[in-house]
């Protein structure tokens, strides 16, 4: 009998017992193709001996210094590689040990900064419907997803929301792509003049929505008027890429695609790429600049940030996407992925709309093809595919209340950057199989 407290205690999860590339084999030693990496992680696979190496070296040499008393050489390398590649204007790293508190530093940040610039009154952020940032506090608070939030509604903080930029629901028909983004991010401007702007501190929102949405990229334009109105208004724009950045969209940050300058931006998951636990939060120099020449001290911290060891794992994982053209290679997968997916699937009675970014792909699965009306949440379609998916030997990342928190159902797809063309094809079957046991 286990003494892990799991996920599902009605469910007890298979044992894996080891990786070897695009793959996990159970303790039966059946094998998966890990077609999420995971929850995104897993972008170089499971068994990167330079990587591995970088982490054994760096425990054989010093395991851990507590960050009160000291920095280290590969957080101070990391975070030169990582200030060298981010968008113009970031420049400093805040490393911590994961997505959600990459995002709770990221808030506090933004807050401590309306601190030290006089604008105390600013206190709520604005975040969008159907987002998800973390399950922190604060962090699931600005998030949008509502069966997630709803038992700890009552601790958290201020925060309103608007609708995401979901074209596939959303934009109307005769509508340009590039009006119905302006429509879109023009929701900010009404929610900021509602709740009045001067008491705001930040707006945010995922480049490409990850696990609630399925993949959506944003309209063309939406983010560049994002920018202008928290411009206008003194709005910190807080990019979360915990999910769709390092790679995972094709580009190493996935704002690089919308042309836009975040305040602050948090990474995760394929930093690491799941051999260390690690996070950043990245700010531009004005905020580093406000705390360093006003109370000189950022309240915040955790034991483990800027762990020496995840660090130098990190570092190992970055100069592969980086030097060793791994992102270059997920932009050109994923397309590859994209026209198989839209081969196998883009006339499925069931699959309305197949979307994403490099190595980022979704998949909405809809009863009726037409009207776009989903299952009855009832059937529990996308826990039945998962779990068929697992018995083809796929693992992928399907999700429930797509629309409103409660309705639709999705496949996410974050496969690792290293698969060859058999084991793309290996993906799109499985997942054919998955589907045909559940949908038809």
């Amino acid at each position: 009998m286990s003494h892990v407290f799991p996920r599902h205690s009605r469910t007890p999860p298979r044992t894996a017992l080891r990786g070897e590339g695009a793959y996990l084999y159970d303790a039966e030693g059946r094998a998966y193709l890990d077609g999420s990496g995971g929850a995104a992680v897993s972008c170089l696979g499971h068994s990167d001996a330079d990587v591995i190496k970088a982490v054994q070296d760096q425990a054989a040499r010093m395991a851990y210094a507590h960050t009160s008393f000291f920095t280290s050489e590969p957080a101070e390398e990391l975070a030169d590689l990582l200030i060298a590649n981010a968008p113009e204007g970031i420049e400093r790293v805040y490393y911590v040990s994961g997505g959600s508190e990459a995002v709770e530093a990221a808030l506090k940040l933004a807050r401590q900064y309306m601190l030290e610039t006089g604008q105390p009154e600013r206190s709520r952020f604005i975040a969008r419907r159907q987002s998800y940032h973390g399950n922190t506090l604060a962090a699931l608070a600005t998030g949008g997803n509502a069966w997630r939030k709803e038992p700890f509604a009552p601790l958290m903080i201020d925060t309103s929301h608007i609708a995401p930029c979901y074209a596939y629901r959303e934009q109307q028909d005769g509508e340009s792509a590039e009006n119905y983004g302006r429509r879109a991010a023009d929701e900010l401007e009404a929610e900021l003049q509602r709740v009045g702007p001067e008491t705001v501190i930040g707006f945010v929102a995922e480049p490409v929505v990850g696990a609630t949405l399925g993949a959506v990229p944003p309209a063309p334009g939406y983010f560049k008027r994002i920018r202008e109105i928290c411009d206008r208004h003194g709005v910190l724009l807080i990019l979360d890429e915990v999910m769709c950045g390092m790679g995972r969209t094709g580009t190493l940050f996935a704002c690089e695609r919308e042309g836009v300058r975040p305040d602050i931006v948090t990474i995760a998951k394929g930093l690491g790429a799941g051999y260390q636990p690690i996070g950043a939060t990245l700010c531009s120099g004005a905020i580093y600049d406000a705390i360093r020449d006003g109370s000189g001290f950022f309240q915040h911290g955790h034991t483990y940030i800027g762990h020496p060891v995840a660090c130098a794992a990190a570092l190992a994982v970055l100069r592969k996407l980086t030097e060793g053209g791994l992102t270059r290679r997920s932009a050109e997968l994923g397309e590859a992925l994209d026209a198989k997916l839209r081969a196998a699937f883009g006339q499925h009675p069931h699959i309305g709309d197949i979307r994403g970014r490099g190595m980022f792909r979704g998949l909405e699965i809809v009863e009726d093809r037409e009207t776009k009306e989903p299952f009855d949440p009832a059937r529990g379609v996308n826990k039945a595919v998962k779990k068929a998916a697992m018995e083809a030997g796929l693992l992928c990342y399907p999700m429930g209340g797509t629309i409103d928190g409660k309705r639709g159902d999705h496949v996410l797809l974050a496969p690792p950057f290293i698969l060859d063309d058999a084991q793309l094809d290996e993906l799109v079957e499985k997942l054919g199989t998955a589907f045909r046991a559940v949908l038809e």
